[in-house]
Parts: C-alpha cells; structure tokens; sequence
C-alpha cells in the first residue's frame, strides 16, 4: 500500500460515499484513462474505462456489448484462467478454443484464421468476437491478430487481465481492440482488493456499458427495465484504494521487471531451466508473474513422490472453496519433476504454482471445439511460475534461485 489509499477511503467515508458510485469511481476512471491512452511520441488515444466490480464482469459486458447470445461462438485463447472463457457461456454461447504460439505463449494468429474459417465452414457463420489472452502480462502479436480480425469483420475483446502495463510497440494493452479487460484482483499489478474495468471505444459506448452494470434501468420515476441488466459497478470504497495505487503503478512494473531480469541473471547457469522472456523489445511484458519451464530431463529431489496424495485445500495462492479432488491425478498435468519443485520450494517458505491448465483440457470444456498444435499443452507439463510481487526483494529472489539449485538433483 502507498499510503494514499486511506486518504481516499476516508474522504468517501467522510463524504457518506459508501456506494457503488462517487468521486472515487470517477477520479480512478479518469486515472485509468490518462494511463492507458498515453502514447508516448503519438497522438494520445480517446478511450473511456468504466471500472467494475471484477475483471470477470469486463470480460460478461464486453460480450453483451458485442451482441454475442445463444448459438453464438466466440473464439478465446485456450491458454488461459477460467474467467476468460466462462463469460461465453454466461451468455448462452460456446467458447472455440484456439492454442497458442511458443513465443509469446499467446493465441495463435496463423491458427485462429484457420479456426474462423473452418467455424464458418461447418456452422455457416461467423464467430461473434475474439478474445486474446496477456498470459502472465506478456503481449499478444496483436497486429496479425487485428489482420485477422479485420479480414472476417469480427471484434476484438483483449483479456489484459494480466497485463496491466504491459504495452506493444508503446502502446498499453487493452487499447488495440474493440473492448479491453482489466483486472485488480488481489494479486494483479494494482488491486482495488477486487475489481476490474472495461476500456471501451468512445463515450457511447462506455454509457452504454455502465447502463448494462447498473440494472439496465430506464428514465421513469419507478423501476422500468426494458433489458436485463447486472450489478456489476466498483464501489467508492474499492475505487479509493485504486485511486492510491494508481500512484505507485508505475513503481510496481519497473520492479516486476526487476524481478524478471534478476530471476534470468541468477538462473542462467542452471542446466534444464529456461525463463519466459519477451521475444523483442516491441513486446514491452509487465512481467505479472515470472514464469520458467523445466527441461522433462532435469530431475528433483522427491520426484518419485510427484502425486502420491490427494491434495486437501487450495494450492499456489488460489482463493476460495474448493472442492477436494477423488485422485491424486488427471489426464492432463505438469511433469513430475515440475510438481517436485512446487513442493520442494512449498517447504522453504516459497509459494510457487503451475501455469494455467489449458482450457481445451479442463473438463467442463470437453465437449467444445478446439483447434489445437500441442503448444500449450506442451508447455503446461513444463512449465512453474515464480514470485514476482511488489514485496519480492531481491534477497527474496536470491533465496529463491538458491533454493531452485539446491532441489535439483
């Protein structure tokens, strides 16, 4: 925390702004939008954020924006969280899962062309909108998806969840597309300690979407509702701890990159592991999460344990109920000497956790198309993801490292 955040909880408090609306939803909006629309050395881009009461809500109103419903398909990123694909199904439609492409670990554009097409081939329509992932904060190659996009007249949703920050070729992410995601749940780049936004295009838009997060009411002197709406706005409260954030946003990326290039300085040297890194300086990566695959040949101590036990609980800094598991594996899950790792640093105080398990592979999700290359998949078995928080020192990041070498057999 700044230390700003209270000034901003008290005035609403002060103020008898309790509510999902008020000076601090406005002031974030307004900070959010001077954020995201600098262009340094362009011409500043004119889009309005409304903040909301989750990063999940911005993914529901984008596609109730985007007219998308039942029978409708929506191609999403297979190589992400849940949140970026249940809203399709929210609405009635069924999300198309499309993998990625290895250098950025994103959606693959010369396979999301094939997809569209052969969607249109079988169904006789065209997908309702596109939803491209910032896995783990690193850019998307948004220009040959926008090619893609603009070739079937099909728009762009950006889940930049992760990727507040993060920018391509200087521009912020969530600003190339129709509609742009944002999230501050409580282990994003900034957290309202819940919370999201939606950028949009224009002013329209952006009344038409707060109609939409506020009951879709109509101007009568009683409740008249014509379309049905949600409870989706930010409250006061949340948007005063936004507001002080948003002053120590800045400081937060620097230091995620920080972390980064200090986790590849001292991982180097070490056979079998391989940090995820930008693959030009076009894409300007937050760094979220510092993410690292394992070659299948490096071995851990207490590989031979990998998924002998049911695991009772959340694992790797996930909120909330869940359900216990009836076996200790799946079908589909990292390689024994990656979850070796995760619990051998488990023991040394260090929370680490596998990346995002395809959404092609989830259950709930066996029945949807999917148009995949074995990328993500790949890279799920290998892959672990490291601390990067604004709280990592760098002796945190050195005990970490260490920590890594000594694991190792």
């Amino acid at each position: 925390m700044s230390g700003r955040e209270m000034d901003f909880i008290k005035e609403a408090f002060d103020q008898n702004w309790v509510v999902p609306l008020g000076p601090n939803v406005n002031g974030f909006e307004a900070d959010l939008e001077a954020f995201c629309n600098n262009r340094p050395g362009r011409e500043p881009l004119h889009k309005k954020v409304v903040a909301l009461s989750a990063g999940t809500a911005a993914v529901h109103l984008a596609l109730v924006a985007c007219d998308v419903g039942p029978g409708d398909e929506v191609m999403v990123q297979s190589f992400t969280f849940c949140a970026s694909s249940h809203p399709v199904t929210y609405v009635g439609a069924t999300p198309v899962f499309v993998d990625s492409e290895p250098e950025t670990w994103n959606i693959d554009p010369e396979l999301l062309d094939k997809a569209i097409a052969d969607r249109i081939e079988k169904t006789g329509r065209k997908p309702k909108a596109i939803i491209p992932v910032a896995l783990y904060g690193m850019p998307y190659k948004i220009d040959e998806i926008l090619k893609v996009a603009e070739k079937y007249d099909i728009p762009v949703i950006e889940d930049a969840a992760e990727g507040l920050g993060s920018r391509y070729e200087g521009q912020v992410l969530g600003t190339f597309g129709r509609y742009g995601v944002l999230s501050f749940n409580g282990n994003k780049m900034i957290t309202t300690s819940g919370g999201g936004a939606l950028i949009c295009p224009d002013e329209e838009e952006a009344r038409r979407v707060l109609w939409f997060a506020t009951q879709a009411r109509e101007s009568y002197p009683y409740y008249q509702h014509e379309a049905i709406g949600y409870n989706y706005r930010m409250s006061n409260i949340c948007a005063g701890i936004g507001r002080g954030q948003m002053t120590i946003l800045d400081e937060h990326i620097e230091h995620h990159k920080h972390v980064q290039a200090l986790y590849c300085e001292l991982l180097k040297d070490v056979k079998g592991i391989t940090m995820h890194c930008a693959p030009s300086p076009a894409f300007d990566a937050n760094y979220w999460l510092c993410t690292a695959t394992l070659d299948p040949d490096l071995h851990i101590k207490g590989e031979e344990n990998s998924y002998k036990s049911v695991i009772t609980g959340a694992v790797g800094g996930a909120a909330g109920v869940t359900h216990t598991a009836q076996t200790a594996v799946t079908d589909c899950q990292p390689n024994a000497n990656v979850e070796a790792l995760r619990v051998a640093l488990d023991k040394c105080g260090i929370e680490a956790r596998p990346l995002w398990k395809p959404m092609h592979r989830q259950p709930v999700y066996a029945q949807n198309p999917a148009y995949v290359n074995g990328v993500s998949e790949a890279l799920f078995k290998v892959g672990i993801c490291l601390p990067a928080g604004p709280w990592v020192s760098d002796d945190d990041v050195r005990y970490i490292a260490q920590s890594i070498r000594e694991a190792i057999l």
